[in-house]
């Protein structure tokens, strides 16, 4: 299956550097390349890509913004946010947003090949250590959560617990390992956690779970 790529930067050698590369390698298509973030929400709804490259600091429009009139529109495109910093003061405003990773633009070329496939694949491209870094970096501007009231939106206690090590940023089979389950079990519970909580992937389930106070800097409730 042929992978359609929008491509949002406002910078036109970034656009031709990645449109040259990505449409060479086979199962990907360049449908498009837009200079700001509302040429992408229009370009985007005329195109229909699977996954969109997008920069977080255009003129017009930012890459939040985007990202958001995208996520809200029905059956959007994954989003993978492009940022020139690991820490990038948008990144977590993008994941709020609905993105489901980022990535830095130093990246190699197989990284970003493999972050392309990963969005696509429905899965959320965060590493623990991101994970971490940008749940304490929003912690610092935005305060504590409030504490947890309990079980949220019906989840059972297997379902939370695992709910709390998507967050770590663990993949299935890390976390199949820690809990002594099959992979199969886990995919299993985590479809039903993100269609009882209404989340598209993993970064929403990181937002969720430090919003709602079971995460947070330091520890895990």
């Amino acid at each position: 299956m042929t992978v359609r790529l929008l491509i949002a930067d406002d910078q036109e050698l970034i656009r031709t550097g990645f449109r040259l590369f990505l449409q060479t390698q086979p199962g990907l298509e360049v449908a498009g390349e837009a200079a700001d973030g509302h040429e992408a929400v229009e370009m985007a709804a005329e195109l229909r890509p699977d996954v969109v490259l997008m920069d977080v600091r255009m003129p017009r429009m930012d890459g939040v913004e985007a990202t958001a009139r995208l996520t809200a529109a029905g059956s959007p495109p994954r989003v993978l946010i492009l940022t020139t910093y690991d820490l990038d003061e948008y990144v977590f405003g993008a994941l709020r947003a609905g993105a489901s990773g980022f990535l830095l633009k130093d990246a190699s070329r197989d990284r970003l090949l493999e972050a392309i496939r990963v969005v696509h694949a429905g899965e959320a491209l965060l590493s623990p250590s991101i994970t971490r870094r940008l749940i304490e970096d929003y912690a610092t501007r935005t305060g504590p959560p409030r504490p947890p009231a309990g079980l949220p939106a019906g989840l059972t206690p297997r379902e939370r617990e695992i709910l709390l090590l998507v967050a770590k940023g663990m993949s299935n089979p890390e976390i199949a390992a820690h809990l002594v389950v099959t992979e199969a079990t886990v995919k299993s519970h985590i479809g039903s956690v993100f269609a009882k909580l209404h989340l598209r992937d993993r970064a929403q389930a990181v937002v969720f779970a430090y919003e709602n106070g079971f995460v947070q800097p330091g520890g895990y409730h």
